[in-house]
């Protein structure tokens, strides 16, 4: 007796995906390789480890990244896309005209994901303090410095040097953030809004709330 088959049997056999999509695989890889970096370090991990974590052959890992530095870049990229990207969220979140109520969601919000992902940016970043002209530590320099133009063309503050006051701003947030890191306090909301207080003195002409 023939088997008899409907047009929906078939169509959902050809629906399943042999493969995963390449954005997935992609995915797949450095999110194992993130996971076996932070756990061993990026030197004493192998490419073998990293496909054997991620359930692919060696050759996939190679279609992607011709090397394991080239993955490290990747996830370095990523990191940064990430970050900017929460931060950013952060300030959209905030009326459009509230220029101080924005730059201290800028800063909260980079404190916040700092503190969450600074094993990660440890890793990605080895030697971020002595890295001059860096890609990543510039897109975060003209996120802020965009705020702080457009909060100064809006008369929010009295700005002489926005440029100036953005990288002191970003310097100081960092630096405060890598002290609360290894402080480890029990506030670290009452930590932001004091960093925040003292950044925007930086801004000629505006006082903390």
């Amino acid at each position: 007796m023939t088997r008899q088959t409907t047009p929906d049997t078939d169509s959902s056999a050809t629906r399943i995906p042999r493969t995963k999509p390449a954005e997935v695989r992609l995915e797949e890889l450095m999110a194992a390789a993130e996971s076996l970096f932070l756990a061993k370090g990026v030197d004493a991990t192998t490419v073998s480890e990293i496909v054997e974590r991620a359930q692919v052959a060696k050759g996939t890992f190679y279609h992607y990244f011709p090397s394991k530095t080239d993955l490290l870049q990747a996830l370095r990229d990523r990191y940064t896309e990430r970050f900017l990207h929460r931060l950013q969220a952060a300030v959209d979140a905030c009326p459009e005209a509230a220029w101080e109520t924005r730059l201290r969601a800028w800063i909260h919000a980079n404190i916040q994901a700092y503190v969450q992902t600074y094993r990660t940016h440890d890793m990605v970043y080895t030697h971020h303090h002595h890295a001059r002209g860096n890609p990543s530590r510039n897109a975060l320099l003209e996120q802020l410095l965009d705020l702080i133009e457009r909060g100064n063309e809006a008369g929010a503050w009295r700005s002489a040097s926005p440029r100036i006051a953005a990288m002191l701003i970003y310097s100081g947030v960092h630096g405060a953030t890598d002290d609360l890191i290894a402080a480890q306090p029990a506030d670290g909301a009452a930590f932001a809004q004091t960093v925040a207080d003292a950044c925007l003195r930086i801004l000629d002409g505006t006082s903390p709330p």
